[in-house]
């Protein structure tokens, strides 16, 4: 049987690594190893409000491939997926955008990460 609140229900492909972390005073929170090393990342990100609830999915690619993230509001921690290539991270970004959406989420924001 399927709950059509699930969020992001078709997120997860077989053929992706899951990652779950919970952060700690030990964290290095000054940078991201992979950005020292000099490679170009493309970053999409997703607010979707449902029921006032916000929930947030990122997809981050470069040529060596992709990790999508999600921040489920009813979830305790964010979850990742790494992705092999690029274009099967971003197949799986739009597939779990449509879903939610069917899934009555409406995205609020879509576009690159907001800063400053």
């Amino acid at each position: 049987m399927r709950d059509d609140n699930d969020f992001f229900d078709d997120l997860i492909d077989d053929e992706a690594e899951t990652y779950t972390s919970e952060a700690s005073d030990e964290d290095d929170f000054e940078g991201d190893d992979e950005e020292e090393d000099g490679e170009e990342f493309e970053t999409r990100t997703a607010v979707l409000s449902k029921k006032g609830m916000l929930a947030l999915l990122t997809v981050r690619t470069n040529e060596d491939g992709g990790q999508i993230v999600r921040v489920d509001p009813r979830q305790q921690l964010p979850t990742a997926q790494r992705y092999d290539t690029p274009e099967s991270a971003i197949e799986w970004f739009r597939r779990s955008l449509a879903t939610s959406r069917r899934n009555g989420w409406e995205v609020v924001y879509d576009g690159a990460p907001a800063q400053g």
